[in-house]
């Protein structure tokens, strides 16, 4: 590993040449399997304190749902042009009816949501006023889903495999992601030679040995290694560690303003400036890597091509209120912009 940052930053490649695998998106199938959450947003305003105790009144002015964990992955992947089945489990109550009504017809497959009767549908409740968000409030299991289920959900992953072009597993920790469901993901994904990308949880680092890619945030990264601090030293042990012990091809570590760095089997690592303008939110912005890093594999792009291509989407993505999305246009007029 060079020691000087500079030698290691990652060489501009063209827009030209990122655009093709932009082109070739609507080529790639991709299966997103992890935990499914409604996201909720109740927007308003504040102008007093409450009476009963020293918390802000919010007026509320609107309220939406949104595809959240791995639904929003999914989505991202549909707003990019590719084709995506979703895999994962909602309880049978009203946030499962909502979250369904929210995907819509956008499945192509109707088998991978399952419903668990003995779980709630992970939700997340954000209250937004003059765009600052004043609490968030969760209705989640975190049990490990059951074995049936387990077994069920591996079923239809394999019942789609043969049209795959890559498998993205999005873990919130909220029970579908366990160790048994992991280690059949990446055999089948290693019998089918098709990249397994991983957004991970950090108590779940042991599930993900011999994955394509894992790609922590950069506190989620030290934690997992044992290392203190957020240079660049600490950041490339860190990324150094996980790749050795996972037995990972590549770990992306996403890095917020500073943009992204990447580890890869020989040894080499990258660094990749952001090309955030301006941060509004950060919600979301992993699913959207993820996405877009998935759509580049499935396409021939190699791994710092695709880093590149989901450190353009991530910095579009920061710069909207909310759990969002990017469309080709947006990404190609990204790249155009550098």
């Amino acid at each position: 590993m060079a020691k000087d940052d500079s030698s290691r930053r990652a060489q501009p490649v063209s827009a030209k040449s990122l655009q093709q695998y932009i082109e070739r998106f609507p080529q790639a199938s991709v299966l997103v399997v992890g935990d499914l959450i409604l996201d909720q947003y109740v927007m308003g305003r504040v102008s007093r304190i409450s009476p009963e105790a020293p918390v802000p009144v919010v007026h509320v002015e609107s309220e939406s749902l949104r595809l959240g964990g791995a639904a929003n992955v999914f989505n991202n992947i549909l707003a990019l042009g590719g084709k995506a089945d979703l895999c994962g489990v909602i309880g049978a109550d009203e946030s499962g009816r909502l979250l369904l009504k929210e995907l819509g017809g956008k499945r192509s497959g109707r088998g991978g949501v399952i419903i668990d009767q003995d779980r709630p549908t992970s939700r997340k409740s954000r209250v937004i006023a003059h765009n600052q968000q004043i609490v968030r409030y969760d209705v989640e299991s975190r049990q490990e889903l059951k074995k049936p289920l387990q077994s069920k959900l591996l079923r239809y992953v394999e019942s789609r495999l043969r049209e795959l072009s890559c498998l993205v597993v999005s873990d919130y920790a909220k029970g579908v992601v366990t160790p048994t469901l992991m280690s059949e993901l990446t055999r089948l994904a290693a019998l089918r030679k098709i990249p397994i990308v991983v957004d991970p949880k950090v108590e779940h680092f042991g599930f993900y040995k011999g994955v394509t890619v894992i790609t922590p945030n950069h506190l989620e990264a030290t934690q997992a290694a044992g290392v203190h601090g957020d240079d660049n030293q600490a950041i490339d042990q860190a990324g150094a560690m996980i790749r050795q012990r996972l037995g990972c091809q590549s770990v992306l570590i996403t890095r917020g303003e500073k943009g992204m760095s990447l580890y890869e089997g020989d040894g080499a690592s990258w660094h990749i400036p952001t090309k955030a303008r301006q941060v509004y939110d950060v919600t979301g912005a992993g699913d959207t890597v993820i996405g877009t890093l998935a759509l580049a594999l499935s396409t021939g792009a190699g791994m710092k091509e695709s880093a590149m291509l989901a450190n353009h989407a991530a910095g579009i993505v920061v710069g909207m209120v909310g759990t969002a999305t990017v469309t080709p246009k947006q990404l190609a007029e990204a790249l155009e912009h550098g």
